[in-house]
């Protein structure tokens, strides 16, 4: 089994198995996590999703015996890319989508499952957390989003040092560098990110997409035309029930309730 999911109320957990953990990205595995994630981005009655894995490994990246036959029998090249586009879009929808995506890291996250961690709305580590590269040691440039995703978190340069230098972070550096949003005792880590899942969950379908997209857009725009996307977005959610009641439970003096 590639992973299993807990609904906890809104909340749904999923756990990459052992081995998937250790070798998440061969050509069956990425294409059960992507269906599972998009299913659940799919559901209305689930508003956050707390990402998480097994033993020593969040999710390590792909699985370097399958590259090395597939460089045996020529048909590497079609690997990678078949890789890439299951897991290219499933980032994407990760940044757009109303729902909230929680990395709770209780290991090694490397290579594109770095990427998968990256492009969570948050980052809750373990001590134990080691967050690595990897690509240079393959001969390879970077994917899975690293090099937008990191530089957005920790900088520029800092990236790049992290890249050529094949530096590796445990949860405390990475702490430090910006990278992960908290770093909880192991034995907390599941309950914290439920309470954060929880937390942001909450919110206002177009609140929590509408602010995804504009914050990843705001580092590529001028600033003008983010005002124009701003103004297309808050025009939109100003039109919804939600709206009605955000302004409502403020008169009220209440939490707004939102569907």
């Amino acid at each position: 089994m590639v992973l299993t999911v807990q609904r906890r109320d809104t909340v749904a957990v999923v756990t990459l198995s052992a081995e998937a953990a250790r070798n998440a990205f061969n050509s069956d595995s990425m294409r059960q996590i992507s269906e599972t994630l998009n299913e659940l981005m799919d559901d209305p009655s689930i508003r956050a999703i707390v990402l998480t894995g097994t033993g020593r490994f969040f999710c390590a990246g792909a699985d370097i015996e399958e590259f090395s036959e597939r460089i045996e029998d020529g048909s590497i090249t079609a690997l990678v890319e078949d890789l890439t586009g299951v897991l290219h879009p499933l980032q994407v929808r990760m940044r757009t989508d109303s729902t909230v995506l929680i990395a709770a890291m209780n290991g090694a996250a490397a290579g594109g499952g770095l990427g998968l961690a990256l492009a969570c709305d948050a980052r809750i580590a373990a001590p134990e957390a080691k967050l690595a590269a990897a690509f240079f040691r393959l001969g390879l440039s970077p994917d899975g989003g690293t090099t937008w995703l990191l530089p957005r978190l920790v900088g520029n340069q800092v990236t790049r040092r992290f890249f050529f230098n094949d530096e590796t972070w445990n949860g405390e550096e990475a702490l430090k560098k910006g990278a992960v949003d908290a770093v909880v005792p192991m034995d907390e880590l599941i309950a914290k990110s439920i309470e954060m899942a929880k937390d942001w969950g909450r919110w206002s379908h177009l609140s929590k997409s509408g602010t995804k997209q504009l914050l990843d857009a705001s580092t590529s725009t001028f600033f003008q035309t983010q005002l124009e996307f701003e103004q297309a977005l808050i025009v939109a959610a100003s039109r919804t029930t939600d709206f009605a009641e955000g302004v409502a439970g403020f008169l009220e003096k209440r939490d707004p309730t939102f569907e």
